[in-house]
C-alpha cells in the first residue's frame, strides 16, 4: 500500500537539507528517508575518468534509482525525503548544457522522466531551500568535503543557475520556496523556529486537507 511522501526537502549542495530534515523530524510526525547513493557499475567513476560517453547511462541509472527509492519512501507514510526523483532533471539539464549529454540523449531522458513521474503520486509539497550562488559556494567551501572542493567554482555556479531555472517553472507538485541565505537553523534557535513555523503554516494552509503530515501541537 502506498501511503505517500509528505514532503521533499531540496536545494543546492551544502544548503542544509539534511540539517533541516533533522529539525523537522524532531518537530513533526515525519519519517526520514535519506537518498541512498547506488552506483553498482561505477558509472560515476567512469564518467569522471573517461568522460562524457558515460554521462547518459549514468544519469539513466540515477533516475532509475531515484524512482525506486521514491516508491519505497511512499510505503513509509508521512515520509520526508532529502532530494527525490523530482529534482533529477536538474542534473540532466546541467550535463546537457555543458555538452556532456547529446540533444538526442537529453530528449530520451526527458521523455523517460515524464513517463516515470506520471506513474507516481507527487509529494504533499516540496520545500526548496534557495540561496544565492555566492552563498552556496561559501557553504560548500565551509563544510570542506574533499570531493566537492575538487569541483571548480564554475560547476557550482552553473548548477545554481539550473536549479533556479528549474524551480522557477516547477509545476509537478506544490512548492514552498524559502530563501535561507544568511540563515543558520542548526545553531540559531531563532532561525530554526522561524523556518519550522513557515513550514507548519504552509502545511496548514495548503496540505492539511490531504490528510498528510500530522503536526504536533
Amino acid at each position: 500500500m502506498s501511503l505517500g511522501v509528505s514532503m521533499v526537502v531540496d536545494g543546492m549542495t551544502g544548503v542544509g537539507k539534511t540539517s533541516l530534515i533533522d529539525v523537522l523530524v524532531a518537530e513533526l510526525d515525519l519519517k526520514p528517508y535519506t537518498e541512498i547513493f547506488r552506483d553498482e557499475n561505477d558509472l560515476l567513476g567512469k564518467y569522471y575518468t573517461e568522460g562524457s560517453r558515460w554521462c547518459f547511462p549514468m544519469q539513466l541509472s540515477f533516475l532509475n534509482n531515484r524512482y525506486s527509492q521514491y516508491k519505497e519512501a511512499c510505503t513509509l507514510g508521512n515520509a520526508v525525503m532529502d532530494r527525490s526523483i523530482y529534482s533529477d532533471p536538474i542534473f540532466a539539464k546541467l550535463y546537457y548544457k555543458t555538452g556532456d549529454m547529446e540533444p538526442e540523449e537529453y530528449f530520451v531522458y526527458k521523455s523517460l522522466f515524464r513517463t516515470l513521474v506520471d506513474s507516481l503520486d507527487p509529494p504533499g509539497f516540496i520545500v526548496y531551500l534557495d540561496v544565492t550562488a555566492a552563498e552556496a559556494v561559501r557553504r560548500i567551501k565551509m563544510r570542506g568535503r574533499e570531493d566537492e572542493l575538487k569541483m571548480p567554482v564554475s560547476y557550482w555556479k552553473n548548477l545554481h543557475e539550473v536549479y533556479t531555472e528549474y524551480y522557477d517553472k516547477f509545476k509537478l507538485s506544490t512548492l514552498l520556496r524559502i530563501d535561507v541565505t544568511g540563515m543558520d537553523f542548526v545553531n540559531s534557535r531563532a532561525d530554526r523556529e522561524a523556518i519550522v513555523k513557515t513550514i507548519k503554516d504552509f502545511y496548514k494552509k495548503h496540505i492539511k486537507k490531504n490528510g498528510r503530515l500530522p503536526v504536533r501541537s
